[in-house]
């Protein structure tokens, strides 16, 4: 029989020997870095609310997670959390687009000036572009725009200091400022300011456009730190709602879809650019699931349209968003791993939120929006 290049191709390759042959928790070899990270290398850490988990696991994992705007003293622990500190190496709260990391290194390096609009509500005074950064809003304009200078700042260090950018998108559905030509993080209206639909305009963001943008913001980056590497990560975590008018999961796996396309494209084209699976390990891989013993077990849901009281979808929590502790030390695990050359093991599942939260992770800011969905109808008596 004439050869052929599956012929010599490894286990690795094939779904039944790399996947379905194998427990969920032992699949490895699904990352091969490009380069090493070295354990002392600066490791600067962006994006949507997933990427809120990287750096503190990096700061576990011994490895040097470069915090840019670190917290001024006398702030509790709570008080940081809720004013977006240590969330990210800069204090820009969630980046959930390629166009939004394009915006905010253009501002940061020079090319292009932010605007100086503010909202103002109740006497308070809150940011467009970082709505959530301080829940109780700013003094004054002045106090607003001085804070943002010095996240622009933390920017700029970030990004000339650190070895390796990791990265991680999120969306593709973006509110655009068409008056002053602005992509914002969440539509107006809903965390802050008022919507005017004269002004304010959807975009879904294609392939083309997010590569494009990647493009561009990293090679801003690269103008002020020729050496800085990139990692390219997907966040697994769905849309909490979509303004497409399409279904909420045909939404989701559009928008995944084209971000692991155009992540994956730069990183095939870029040799300063991986892409890290970190969508693929919590959405393709099962993870250990607790079902009922038959179907007639299954009790009345306690959520809204979630699954019964104790039951686990893999590595989500009950609302099938919010990626469970184990499912971030699952992936974590993943990566630290395959910098070190090490084979798969099944991690220690670290301790479970208190579920008075209902799994919500609420750092990711778009999650609120689940506030404006239709309430559940109550079952018949």
């Amino acid at each position: 029989m004439a050869s052929h290049p599956y012929a010599s191709l490894p286990e690795r390759s094939f779904w039944r020997s790399a996947v379905a042959e194998r427990d969920p928790l032992d699949i490895a070899d699904l990352w091969t870095p490009k380069w090493p990270i070295r354990q002392d290398a600066p490791v600067i850490t962006a994006g949507s609310c997933f990427a809120g988990h990287i750096g503190r696991a990096l700061l576990e994992e011994g490895m040097h997670w470069y915090d840019a705007e670190p917290p001024p003293p006398g702030l509790t622990a709570g008080q940081r959390s809720a004013r977006g500190y240590r969330r990210f190496s800069f204090r820009t709260g969630n980046i959930y687009t390629a166009a939004a990391l394009r915006q905010w290194i253009a501002w940061a390096l020079g090319s292009r000036m932010p605007p100086g609009e503010v909202w103002e509500e109740d006497g308070r005074f809150h940011d467009p572009y970082r709505p959530t950064v301080e829940p109780d809003g700013f003094a004054s304009p002045g106090e607003l725009l001085r804070s943002r200078e010095v996240t622009l700042a933390a920017l700029r260090t970030a990004l000339a200091e650190a070895e390796v950018f990791v990265f991680t998108l999120g969306l593709t559905e973006a509110w655009h400022d068409t008056e002053r030509d602005t992509v914002l993080p969440m539509c107006p209206g809903t965390v802050r300011g008022s919507f005017d639909p004269g002004r304010y305009v959807l975009r879904n963001h294609t392939v083309a456009q997010v590569h494009e943008d990647l493009t561009e913001a990293l090679a801003m980056a690269r103008g002020v730190n020729p050496g800085l590497r990139t990692v390219l990560t997907v966040s697994p975590v769905p849309l909490t709602a979509t303004a497409t008018g399409r279904h909420a999961l045909v939404a989701t796996t559009f928008s995944k879809s084209v971000l692991r396309a155009a992540a994956g494209q730069l990183a095939d084209e870029d040799d300063r650019v991986d892409y890290f699976p970190s969508y693929e390990i919590v959405t393709a891989l099962p993870g250990p699931v607790a079902l009922p013993a038959t179907p007639g077990d299954r009790e009345p849901s306690g959520t809204r349209g979630g699954p019964a009281s104790g039951e686990r979808r893999g590595f989500f929590e009950d609302n099938l968003r919010t990626v469970r502790p184990e499912g971030v030390a699952f992936v974590m695990g993943h990566f630290f791993r395959a910098l070190r050359g090490e084979p798969a093991r099944t991690p220690q599942a670290p301790p479970q939120p208190s579920p008075t939260t209902g799994g919500e992770d609420h750092s990711c800011d778009d999650a609120l929006l689940d506030y404006y969905g239709p309430r559940p109808v109550p079952p018949a008596r």
